[in-house]
């Protein structure tokens, strides 16, 4: 495989003082990353448009699943095309194998009945209140992972030069605030030539501003390159998969570096299942096959680094328990969400779950929800990553100091 050169990055982004334009994928994503004191490592995923958590864990054990799902409820583990069994009660989409895996090895904690303080249904605003840490939507123009950057002791913040530097566009809301960031992600324009990108370096080296954005760009370029990312040359995609395969490469190339960010942020999109969703198979597995798919990938990528690593997937809102007329399911409430990686405690469902009977749903129709979703970024934030609990209360997600933080969920 060819490394992204430098041509490729300065014509993606530097061009324009260094912001790069996104490329498209099977889930189409960005990556924005902050560099934080120690070794530990925090990979948070927002899966866009609501992903339906009874079909990702499906509880298998409750007598009403099946009537609710209809078409879509999964054969219970051991049948053809079944769930993947974790207890007695839940189990995995079967096109999670590797995140099954990961729990077999005691490196994934499911949970279930989980959402955000939000109890409306809009995409915009369910997104706005998951990454704004507060309990309405707009309350905050900053996220609360930036916020818990800045409450990092001051130690942990001056380890590094910066925490970051802004070389991209789309920064996620989670990511915006005073902490300073970096952003990247993969272009689609043709490299230059080599005499035009002399012009550019000898005319950038006249403006201490942008030869030092485009030394930036550069540094970035050699992190996230590692051993090579041409999307072209990842299984003969040129977009596409072959897109967010790189995005994943680039992510770990990061991370695993001794002088790149420690912690990363990326979104996909596609998990609004209104129609035709599938149950075993289709719309819903495919999506659920790339996130598994890239999550191994960012395992293998980031090599021993793993074992410092955690990674958070999580949406706004559930999907409805009862299928709807289109073969579908629509917005709703609680849902589930995962931890993973090397450093986590798992091989466990964490659930206080409430039941599918038409009296246990949320306004008759949804999961009702049960666990805070900020319960467990604060137990990462805290045990992983060293954020004191006062900073977890007051500033990174206020006044919420009634939600605790989900504990032990890190090895010791």
């Amino acid at each position: 495989m060819k490394p992204i050169g430098r041509r490729e990055f300065i014509q993606g982004g530097a061009l324009a003082g260094g912001v790069l334009a996104a490329g498209g994928a099977l889930l189409t994503s960005r990556v924005a990353f902050a560099a934080t004191g120690g070794d530990a490592r925090l990979v948070v995923v927002i899966l866009r448009g609501a992903l339906d958590g009874l079909s990702a864990v499906p509880p298998y054990g409750d007598a009403d699943y099946g009537r609710l799902r209809g078409e879509l409820a999964l054969p219970p583990p051991g049948g053809s095309d079944g769930a993947l069994r974790l207890d007695g009660t839940f189990a995995l989409h079967p096109s999670l194998s590797f995140l099954h895996d990961a729990y077999g090895a005691g490196e994934l904690v499911v949970f279930h009945a989980v959402a955000s303080p939000y109890r409306e249904r809009s995409h915009f605003d369910g997104q706005d209140v998951l990454e704004n840490g507060t309990i309405r939507p707009h309350a905050l123009q900053s996220g609360w992972l930036n916020r818990a950057l800045e409450a990092l002791p001051e130690a942990a913040r001056r380890e590094r030069k910066e925490l970051g530097v802004a070389l991209g566009q789309n920064v996620p809301l989670v990511m915006r605030g005073q902490a300073q960031v970096a952003s990247w992600s993969p272009s689609r324009l043709a490299s230059l030539d080599e005499d035009t990108l002399q012009r550019i370096t000898d005319l950038y080296a006249a403006d201490p501003l942008l030869s030092q954005r485009l030394a930036d760009a550069l540094a970035a370029d050699q992190i996230a390159s590692g051993d090579g990312m041409d999307a072209k040359a990842m299984g003969g995609q040129a977009g596409g998969a072959g897109r967010y395969t790189e995005l994943i490469r680039a992510t770990a190339g990061f991370l695993r570096s001794d002088s790149g960010p420690r912690v990363a942020v990326f979104d996909t999109i596609g998990w609004d299942t209104h129609a035709n969703e599938g149950g075993a198979r289709g719309r819903l597995a495919a999506q659920l096959t790339a996130l598994d798919t890239g999550i191994k990938t960012l395992r293998d990528e980031l090599g021993p680094a793993w074992q410092k690593t955690a990674v958070i997937a999580v949406t706004e809102f559930g999907r409805t328990a009862a299928i709807n007329g289109t073969r579908g399911t629509d917005h709703g409430t609680a849902t589930a969400a995962f931890l993973v990686g090397g450093a986590v405690r798992g091989g466990r469902v964490v659930a206080d779950w409430p039941g599918l009977s038409n009296r246990a749903l949320y306004e008759q129709r949804d999961v009702a929800p049960t666990l805070d979703v900020r319960a467990i970024f604060k137990g990462a934030l805290q045990e992983h990553l060293g954020v004191p609990v006062r900073a977890l209360d007051a500033q990174v997600f206020p006044d919420s100091g009634g939600v605790k933080p989900v504990k032990d969920l890190f090895r010791a």
